[in-house]
């Protein structure tokens, strides 16, 4: 009994040195190449996050797997704790980089044309959703894995094809200094309603994939959705004003960095524990975080410092990791990706173009919010992964999806600056821009302190 009880509550051994070994050198490596590979991408006129996400295809199998099997092999083993390390790292960074994005969310500009926001994602969920599901139809009956419902197959398809980024959407407006623009604050809105719907969707196709979707499950994830906005709207406020009002007791930026990384951080928890994706609850936090009113952003610049610079460079570097893009080698794989790609980028320009004009916004804004929300990034790479652990994808669908995600978010950048070079900026965007100037300068207060 004693032996029991001993083995029972013996302590877990670290992680081992080889392993520690391991992890440093990718980091090092993968943050090392994502600032060079950043820059460059700046040097081009493109946002740092293209060539971010590029490092991982370099890194990955789809490069140095195929030029150098054994220092790949060796660099980035294939073992699950050895990723997993590194995914730990990249989703603290995701995390904090959309808090920092909600926080910097102009809500009164979402509540003053929500209808537009909401006119526009609309627009750019039906016709990409639609169009992903007659592909899944459509596609050749040796992509769709044996077993695998059609119908499953399909929608899980429209699912992955109507998604938008809201990190990548996020990390290129601020690259390109269109945060504050109104195009730019509606990108993320419609791309936060995108996410919302996309992340229910893929809870309900995951459902019919795994057991038989009932209504209940379908309103059980809609009745979550409502709780949490209904939270946010009632309690949430409040209570991100108290705890905030507290931090700022502070004189340096310490607690008040330190306050809001543990609100992101539960928030992201919290609709992790329900079955929604962390990065929502993380957004949503963000948006508490700037709507509470006792918020200094100079004290949170040191924050922004190291999330942009460092975490997120990394997580989108780490993205790329799982690509596999020497699958396109295959003529059938290569031509229904071609045919995929061309429908997730007609369907979502055409859709959020449509919404935009709709709603009577001009035609280069229009555009703009085409090209943002046709960004499918990361999150598009998200989804995929769920479709192969499931088992509704196959490794070349999984690829071509791949494809669709780096492919749009490469396009996202020089299509946004030649549309936004056609709107010109209003008063309200240079008082939202001379606001958005204090996160990149640290509190005067704090400038002559001694780091210990």
């Amino acid at each position: 009994m004693l032996h029991t009880f001993a083995a029972a509550s013996a302590p877990v051994a670290p992680i081992a040195a080889h392993s520690l070994l391991v992890f440093l050198l990718q980091v090092g490596l993968l943050l090392l190449l994502a600032v060079v590979f950043g820059r460059l991408a700046g040097r081009f006129g493109m946002p740092a996050v293209v060539g971010e996400l590029f490092v991982g295809v370099i890194l990955g199998p789809s490069l140095l797997g195929w030029a150098a099997p054994g220092l790949h092999s060796w660099l980035f083993p294939a073992a699950t704790e050895q990723y997993h390390l590194l995914d730990a790292v990249g989703q603290v960074g995701v995390l904090l980089l959309v808090g920092l994005t909600g926080v910097q969310m102009d809500m009164g500009l979402a509540r003053k044309r929500g209808l537009t926001a909401a006119g526009v994602s609309i627009g750019g969920l039906v016709l990409p959703l639609g169009l992903g599901i007659g592909a899944g139809y459509l596609l050749p009956k040796v992509l769709v894995p044996e077993g695998t419902d059609v119908t499953v197959f399909a929608m899980f398809l429209g699912v992955a094809l109507c998604v938008s980024a809201i990190p990548v959407i996020a990390k290129t407006l601020i690259d390109m200094k269109l945060l504050h623009r109104n195009i730019g604050q509606l990108t993320l809105t419609a791309g936060m309603i995108d996410d919302v719907f996309g992340w229910f969707m893929l809870s309900v196709v995951s459902a019919m994939a795994v057991n038989a979707v009932s209504a209940g499950t379908v309103l059980t994830s809609l009745a979550y959705l409502v709780a949490i906005i209904a939270f946010c709207c009632t309690l949430g406020r409040p209570l991100a004003r108290g705890v905030l009002r507290v931090a700022a007791r502070s004189d340096g930026p310490g607690l008040t960095v330190a306050t809001a990384v543990v609100l992101i951080f539960l928030a992201a928890a919290g609709t992790q524990a329900l079955g929604l994706e962390a990065v929502f609850g993380a957004f949503l936090c963000g948006i508490l975080l700037g709507t509470a009113g006792k918020v200094d952003p100079a004290k949170l610049a040191p924050l922004r410092t190291v999330v942009l610079s460092g975490l997120a460079p990394l997580f989108f570097a780490t993205a790329g990791l799982r690509m596999d893009l020497t699958a396109l080698t295959h003529p059938v794989v290569l031509l229904t990706g071609l045919a995929v790609l061309a429908l997730a980028i007609a369907g979502k320009f055409a859709g959020a173009f449509a919404g935009a004009r709709l709603s009577g916004l001009n035609k280069w804004e229009g555009l703009a919010l085409g090209a943002g929300l046709n960004a499918r990034g990361v999150i598009q790479v998200v989804v995929a992964m769920v479709g192969l652990r499931l088992g509704i994808l196959s490794v070349e669908v999984y690829t071509i999806i791949i494809l669709v995600a780096i492919v749009t978010s490469l396009m996202a950048a020089p299509i946004l600056r030649f549309a936004m070079s056609k709107v010109e900026q209003t008063a309200e965007e240079q008082v939202r821009e001379t606001e958005h100037r204090a996160w990149t300068s640290p509190p005067a207060a704090n400038q002559n302190e001694q780091v210990p």
